[in-house]
């Protein structure tokens, strides 16, 4: 089985990417859905004693936790210790059905692939891109999202064009859905030949 690691940086595109992968028939495991399920309940309440009052009803409060990472410094690294292993495990049950139901190729859905260290332990990895003045609209026209918060988030990541530079496959976004859709089916075609 071929594990295909997908990533790009926010407002790139890459959730529309995912959906193309989809609907060639590829299981996709998507970590953020992954974070925001555990969130849910599971991860609860150890992330509510290492970051108190982070959570309503059993469940993490996201605008709060939120505020509390943006606030101490050393934040992300004690939230990624709580999900990351937890993510690690709800993947690794992902890929034992995916080989189990035999599948010749699945897609790892991770935003930060490079950033964490994902990309060893996928077979290929697909960047989504498109030119920085899309991904600025994109992303600014997210509720909630301001200037500030995008370059935030921007900082956290690794710039586009190194992402590009270590890809095996890149999907320009900035095209248009067709050319996305093209450059999937492309991809695919190589991959599975």
């Amino acid at each position: 089985m071929i594990v295909i690691g997908l990533t790009g940086s926010i407002g790139m595109g890459k959730t529309t990417t995912a959906d193309l992968f989809r609907q060639a028939g590829l299981p996709v495991f998507d970590a953020d859905a992954a974070v925001h399920a555990l969130y849910d309940g599971p991860l609860a309440k150890e992330i509510e004693s290492v970051f108190p009052g982070t959570t309503i009803d059993g469940r993490v409060d996201r605008a709060k936790l939120a505020e509390r990472l943006s606030a101490e410094a050393d934040a992300f690294r004690r939230l990624e210790a709580i999900v990351h292993p937890a993510v690690r495990r709800v993947e690794a049950d992902f890929l034992d059905r995916a080989r189990a139901d035999g599948v010749p190729a699945v897609v790892l859905d991770i935003p930060l692939l490079f950033e964490t260290g994902r990309h060893h332990d996928v077979d290929k990895v697909v960047v989504v891109s498109a030119p920085a003045e899309v991904q600025r609209a994109r992303v600014l026209a997210r509720p909630g999202m301001t200037a500030e918060k995008f370059e935030a988030l921007l900082a956290r990541q690794m710039p586009d064009t190194e992402k590009k530079a270590r890809a095996d496959f890149v999907v320009p976004s900035g095209d248009g859905f067709g050319a996305a859709r093209d450059a999937v089916a492309i991809f695919l075609r190589q991959l599975l030949a």
